[in-house]
């Protein structure tokens, strides 16, 4: 919970009478998306977490800062892609999961509430968002961008740690997730399970050998193909070793992206339309 002296800025926690006010202003509205799957056998499955406290923090930052900023409720559940093959996960289908985002804009947008910008913490979610973006653009002009944090952070880990590490460390079930963990969620990452040296497995179908998610390759040439992520992974862990994690380069992350996210909120509210 956020301390009465630290502005609210989450908007379950804002009281009716407070909200009629604020809400007139129409405020900056960051709605952060995550989902409920397999990160390796040594971070929680809730990945949603991650996506809503970098959300938290960044719209403190731009509330700081002079840009009036709050962060709707998450979005825990991705869209469905490669993840259904781990107990206990929970994804929703494409089709169903743009239903949501639009009705969650459409419920916004009824009230005046324009200045919406996607704080994204998995792939499964890009198409969805993408789509009710362009549809939004198409019909009223409105801009709802979208940060897709682990794809921003890919990035960062280059300069922070020099391509080599960066390449070590990179990967899902490893970083730049696990790091972020280890300095948002002390104690969250399991360390007994962390999985020493992981190479992807090489399973085959149609006898072609899977060279990423989605993909075999035949004679040399990238063929998309369907598939289960464990046909592919160890453990949910590919390439990146996740025993080069650490809370050093998760606090550095961390603050990045809560940099890039508060500077862009910044930029975005100053080409918008307040009310």
């Amino acid at each position: 919970m956020i301390s009465k002296t630290t502005p609210t800025v989450h908007m379950g926690q804002i009281v009716g009478a407070e909200a009629r006010k604020l809400y007139a202003t129409n405020p900056v509205i960051l709605l952060p998306m995550g989902s409920q799957e397999d990160q390796g056998p040594h971070a929680p499955m809730g990945d949603y977490l991650l996506a809503e406290k970098i959300a938290e923090l960044a719209a403190l930052r731009a509330h700081a800062n002079g840009v009036p900023t709050v962060v709707a409720p998450v979005v825990a559940f991705g869209g469905a892609d490669w993840f259904g093959a781990m107990p206990g996960g929970i994804a929703l289908s494409q089709s169903t999961l743009t239903q949501v985002i639009r009705e969650m804009i459409d419920n916004l947008h009824r009230h005046g509430l324009t200045r919406i910008v996607f704080i994204n913490g998995h792939g499964g979610n890009v198409g969805p968002i993408a789509e009710i973006a362009r549809e939004v653009y198409l019909a009223k002009k409105l801009v709802h961008p979208s940060l897709y944090l682990w794809r921003i952070a890919y990035g960062m880990l280059t300069k922070m740690l020099g391509p080599e590490k960066a390449a070590a460390v990179s990967g899902h079930g490893a970083d730049p997730l696990t790091s972020v963990l280890y300095h948002l969620f002390p104690g969250a990452v399991a360390e007994e399970h962390i999985p020493g040296a992981n190479p992807l497995k090489r399973d085959k179908l149609m006898g072609l050998q899977f060279t990423t998610l989605g993909a075999v390759s035949f004679e040399g040439h990238e063929i998309g193909m369907p598939q289960e992520y464990d046909e592919v992974y160890n453990a949910g862990v590919s390439k990146g070793d996740p025993r080069l994690s650490s809370v050093e380069t998760g606090k550095a992350l961390t603050e990045s992206l809560v940099d890039v996210c508060a500077r862009f909120v910044a930029l975005y509210a100053s080409k918008t339309k307040p009310a």
